[in-house]
């Protein structure tokens, strides 16, 4: 059988050697810049308009709760009890508190049904600190996914605050039956905790969008977020009233900037404020017994913490959208 004729000098180029691509259109003076301009080109990965990358995220929200529910699902598909530790872990935690706080150093002395108390506060820090925390890795974990596809970035921390949301719905049930199993009557004013979960839940989604963004490019930051979390428990008065610490404490009354500032802490806020829509009996106790008969300042706090967070989270997020999943 013959075989072709290897291309001479004069007749070509050599064998075994690769043609130059054709250069096109593109003259040697034109930036790559101009010439995607003339053609139409866009980078894949560029930052959209933020009215457009609001509308993207808008439309993508049947993704973010179904990739939440997933998540969700799969949190504990390899132990034995399943869903069930989604429960169990923070009543695990309360027990742990209960033991030590409650009957050991009786951090409990003179407030109403502390149980309920201690639930309640365990339970809406634990919302906001879970949210916090696994935002901090939700770009981080999904590298794999942001490199494959071209989808707003701002979907993979909203979507862990719907995991945490999802959670917490599950996590109020137990509460509301400890409430009531104390004597807490059902009354109107307990739809007033409604307002305060939404409120949480916007603070968190911008906590978590922060966090994010920082996470992404220092992994350091979710090393530590969990003892400074940890720290912020026990300042947000989650273990203790700082109502009553406040009042029993001279130090905090010769320096009352302190009271304040403790007061202004949105885990204080979040809580405190849960404590007083859902229990009757400790909002009886702050009102006549701490003389504190107004909680207008801790929902103008709330509400400042929920916008602030989440504008300004969003924002920072939004502005490093070209650089996540860069290695």
């Amino acid at each position: 059988m013959s075989h072709p004729e290897p291309t001479g000098s004069s007749g070509g180029e050599s064998v075994g050697t690769l043609a130059k691509p054709p250069r096109g259109n593109v003259g040697s003076s034109e930036s790559l810049a101009a010439y995607a301009a003339r053609f139409g080109l866009k980078r894949s990965a560029a930052r959209p308009p933020l009215r457009k990358y609001i509308a993207d995220v808008w439309q993508r929200r049947h993704f973010i709760w179904a990739f939440a529910s997933a998540k969700n699902i799969a949190m504990y598909s390899d132990s034995r009890l399943g869903q069930v530790w989604q429960l169990l872990t923070p009543l695990l935690n309360v027990g742990v508190y209960f033991l030590i706080f409650g009957l050991l150093l009786n951090t409990s002395r003179g407030l109403p049904d502390f149980l309920p108390f201690l639930v309640t506060g365990v339970f809406m820090f634990g919302f906001m600190q879970r949210s916090i925390q696994s935002g901090s890795k939700s770009v981080g974990d999904n590298l794999s996914l942001i490199r494959a596809l071209h989808f707003p970035r701002a979907t993979l921390p909203l979507a862990i605050a719907v995991v945490e949301f999802q959670q917490l719905l599950l996590s109020l049930v137990v509460l509301m039956i400890i409430v009531v199993a104390f004597g807490e009557p059902l009354s109107l004013h307990m739809l007033l905790f409604i307002p305060v979960v939404g409120l949480q839940l916007m603070f968190n989604v911008g906590a978590g969008m922060m966090m994010a963004r920082l996470g992404a490019f220092n992994r350091d930051i979710t090393q530590l977020l969990p003892f400074v979390t940890r720290t912020w428990l026990y300042l947000s008065g989650v273990i203790w009233s700082i109502p009553a610490l406040i009042q029993d404490s001279h130090f905090l009354k010769e320096h009352a900037w302190i009271g304040e500032v403790l007061k202004a802490n949105p885990g204080y806020v979040y809580v405190e404020l849960s404590r007083h829509t859902l229990l009757g009996k400790y909002r009886h106790y702050v009102h006549h017994h701490l003389h504190e008969h107004s909680t207008s300042q801790l929902w103008i706090y709330a509400v400042i913490w929920s916008v602030v967070a989440l504008v300004a989270g969003f924002m920072y997020f939004y502005r490093a959208e070209e650089r996540y999943g860069r290695g």
